[in-house]
């Protein structure tokens, strides 16, 4: 579907915005990236693979893409390139697999050449996998040496988060290759999964690299309440379900131990009494919108918005909701290698949207 159609101008505190739909069309997409080239890889969670070139939504899908189960809030979700792209030309997707045992996260790499994914390998594949329809994660991020970190959900089982021993509700960490790094923090510990670098976690949707620190932040859906913001560090526990600022749907009991506990996190940043349902996460470090430096902006899907988050240090010292009424469900935000703010909409017919300026 051709675009880019002109855009709603929106005022906001620091800036004066133009939000300009580059292509339709989309069914429920999950993420996207960017290629060298000028093209962006956008997933769509019923397991398709598309290209969008100059606000145009190439009609033929990906080749090669692994098999993908859509069930439940999962289907395909993420996708990355390698650090070095431009040498190995690899892609990476996250996506639901199923096995005799269920449903899970499984990560998967291919050779991008022409139309179609070449030596499709599975990196990682979640276990145990199980039955519920719920909290898949799921983020890929490279950090600075190469690393390659999975954010994964508790796929609605709270009590696995807190299990070494079980992949749901951790991030994990790997090498470029699926193997695991002689440095995760439990690849010792018997009996726990090596991959792990961090447990406690409900479901992250929204992960990226600080630019100035290259530390991983993130992002988890809270249950009512209670979504939070988190700097990722190795072995912490992020207390999910013990602790949490969020209640037990519709009758608002406490869950767990109450907010706090020795030798488990606290959150960054959290909301309450009502969760944004928060999904996509980028920090913005581009010179399109000079005032927004430093700022880190989280997709709401539940409060249909964008939410910006003004930083200083690892603390939150404010926060502004954008583009209410204007896009609907936020899935995912990214600063594209323009400077500018690409989002996408998690609708039956989604967009590619982007932000330009529109206060020069």
């Amino acid at each position: 579907m051709a675009g880019p159609a002109a855009g709603e101008v929106v005022r906001t505190e620091e800036h004066t915005v133009r939000v300009v739909t580059l292509a339709a069309g989309l069914a429920h997409p999950w993420s996207l990236a960017f290629l060298p080239d000028g093209r962006m890889l956008v997933t769509e969670r019923p397991g398709r693979l598309r290209f969008v070139r100059n606000g145009t939504l190439d009609p033929q899908p990906v080749d090669g893409v692994p098999p993908v189960h859509p069930f439940g809030q999962g289907g395909l979700m993420d996708v990355a390139l390698h650090p070095r792209f431009a040498e190995t030309g690899l892609v990476y997707l996250s996506y639901v697999a199923r096995d005799a045992t269920g449903y899970g996260t499984e990560v998967a790499r291919g050779r991008l050449v022409g139309h179609r994914l070449e030596n499709v390998r599975t990196i990682f594949r979640m276990q145990p996998k199980s039955g519920g329809g719920r909290h898949f994660g799921s983020r890929l991020v490279f950090d600075r040496a190469g690393y390659l970190y999975v954010t994964l959900g508790d796929r609605g089982e709270p009590e696995r988060a807190q299990r070494l021993d079980d992949h749901a509700g951790k991030i994990i960490r790997l090498h470029d290759d699926g193997r695991v790094p002689d440095d995760n923090p439990f690849r010792d510990r018997p009996g726990a999964r090596p991959e792990v670098y961090t447990y406690g976690n409900r479901n992250v949707q929204g992960a990226a690299l600080h630019p100035r620190t290259g530390v991983l932040w993130a992002h988890e859906h809270g249950p009512q309440g209670g979504d939070e913001v988190n700097v990722i560090r190795p072995a912490v526990n992020y207390g999910w379900p013990v602790i949490t600022y969020g209640v037990n749907y519709g009758i608002g009991t406490q869950i767990g131990e109450g907010t706090a506990k020795p030798g488990m996190a606290q959150p960054v940043y959290y909301w309450v009494p009502v969760s944004i349902a928060p999904s996509g996460m980028a920090f913005y470090d581009g010179d399109r919108f000079p005032r927004w430096r430093g700022d880190l902006f989280v997709g709401a899907l539940a409060a249909r918005c964008l939410v910006r988050l003004r930083l200083d240090g690892e603390r939150v010292v404010r926060e502004e909701r954008l583009l209410r009424g204007t896009l609907g469900r936020i899935r995912d935000v990214r600063q594209g290698p323009d400077g500018y703010l690409y989002l996408l909409t998690d609708e039956p017919n989604g967009v590619v949207a982007r932000l330009e300026p529109a206060d020069r």
